[in-house]
């Protein structure tokens, strides 16, 4: 950093010299230019001491100069062109080999006759003078030194915020996810980024309650079919002659299937939020439809409207369990009918790329109590469940609707609830792909 100051003080000194110096040896020349010009000129150029200057004729004799320059050819032969004054760097010649000299020429004029007065001074660059290239090296350095303190006070008073913030970070942990960070009231980027870290904590603090409420939930959860199973078992153990091999088998089935539920559906879940690659194949939702309601025999009357030939590209087993979620909510809550709709829209929807091919629509509804319109994303999230679903004895565990949009998501599609006139309804949107298989089978009488 010294050497570069160093060298732009020399430089734009050179150049200040340079300039100064070729103003004086204008006016100098100009003196004489006019002198001639009246006839007023002595012989020799006495009165120019400081400075060499010499007087050529039209025929290029030297006919007056100073005395360092008496009895030596002109110093310069270029002329003036359209005006009466020109300059130029002449090295050599009538001055040391070494040396060059900034030489000015003026045209004067008296009747017919004409001159040509050339004035020149040496000029020497800074690093020529020891003594001047030492001091611009100094003023170099001392400037740096006095830039390299003054930028390092700058810097450090501008991070202290940031160290502030970093010390605030060190103290918050899993013990105090709620602490945030000092936010300045300067609108500078230091307060953007308290800004921002707050925002990333809030975040945070949002997912580790959400993993504390989940632990809390999957624990009540497993923590309810396992003290079922643990009474009916000791109560076998305590009165076995009382007890029927067939009921307690059945009762405990009825719990381990219980239980099997819970963790295939927490195994869903890290799979799909691993993010892990599924297939991706066409698939027929009308045949999908029809082989997982032929396969569950539900309860409930199921009425069904399934467009043939409605066709997506999906993962077979992730769409079936999506389908599955949905049936199990329906079944869960109708109060007698089902009702399931398969279709294909032609029309995309304008804003959203995803669906440039057409939209394929499956729709589950009940005729349950519905679903108030502020909670229907509530029941979106992990291990929610409505205060109507608790009270019925076979509430599921909250995990199959996030499921069901989580995958929905996954397959580029979206999952919501709209409007209808009686219970839930349940849409799923997925984008269409080319029509395939079969008119889908009719259902059995007692699904149907």
């Amino acid at each position: 950093m010294c050497a570069t100051l160093a060298t732009v003080l020399m430089i734009a000194f050179d150049r200040f010299t340079v300039t100064s110096l070729t103003e004086e040896v204008t006016a100098a020349g100009e003196r004489v230019a006019i002198q001639m010009s009246h006839g007023r000129l002595d012989f020799p150029l006495a009165d120019h001491r400081d400075r060499n200057i010499q007087v050529v004729d039209s025929q290029g004799k030297v006919v007056a100069s100073t005395p360092q320059l008496q009895g030596k050819p002109p110093m310069a032969t270029f002329q003036p062109e359209r005006t009466n004054v020109a300059t130029s760097m002449v090295c050599g010649g009538v001055f040391m080999r070494s040396q060059c000299d900034i030489v000015v020429a003026h045209r004067a004029h008296r009747g017919d006759q004409s001159w040509t007065v050339y004035a020149a001074s040496p000029t020497t660059p800074p690093w020529a003078d020891p003594k001047l290239a030492v001091m611009i090296g100094g003023g170099a350095a001392l400037l740096a030194i006095g830039i390299t303190y003054l930028g390092n006070r700058t810097a450090t008073a501008s991070l202290r915020p940031v160290a502030a913030i970093q010390e605030e970070l060190d103290a918050i942990n899993a013990a105090s996810p709620d602490g945030r960070v000092l936010v300045p009231s300067t609108d500078d980027e230091i307060q953007h980024l308290a800004q921002s870290v707050n925002h990333t904590l809030g975040q945070l603090h949002t997912a580790l309650s959400r993993q504390r409420q989940m632990v809390a939930d999957v624990s009540h959860d497993l923590r309810t079919p396992i003290t079922a199973l643990r009474a009916e078992i000791e109560d076998a153990l305590v009165a076995p002659q009382e007890t029927s091999v067939t009921k307690l088998g059945a009762t405990l089935m009825g719990g381990l299937e219980r239980l099997q539920a819970i963790t295939q559906d927490l195994t869903t879940i890290a799979r799909l939020d691993s993010g892990m690659a599924a297939l991706n194949e066409p698939v027929c939702l009308s045949e999908l439809v029809t082989g997982v309601l032929r396969a569950r025999r539900p309860v409930q009357q199921v009425e069904y409207e399934l467009e043939p030939g409605v066709a997506v590209n999906a993962d077979r087993s992730q769409l079936t369990r999506l389908f599955t979620c949905l049936a199990d909510n329906a079944e869960r809550h109708a109060a007698s009918t089902i009702k399931v709709t398969v279709r294909r829209e032609p029309h995309a929807l304008a804003d959203d790329p995803r669906f440039a091919d057409g939209i394929a629509v499956l729709e589950v509804l009940d005729d349950g109590p519905g679903i108030p319109r502020h909670k229907r994303e509530m029941v979106f999230e992990r291990f929610t469940r409505l205060d109507a679903a608790r009270t019925r004895t076979a509430g599921g565990a909250g995990l199959g609707l996030p499921i069901a949009r989580q995958i929905a998501e996954s397959l580029g599609g979206t999952l919501h609830i709209e409007d209808s006139a009686a219970g839930a309804r349940f849409v799923l949107y997925l984008p269409s792909a080319a029509p395939v298989g079969e008119p889908a089978r009719p259902l059995p009488e007692d699904v149907g």
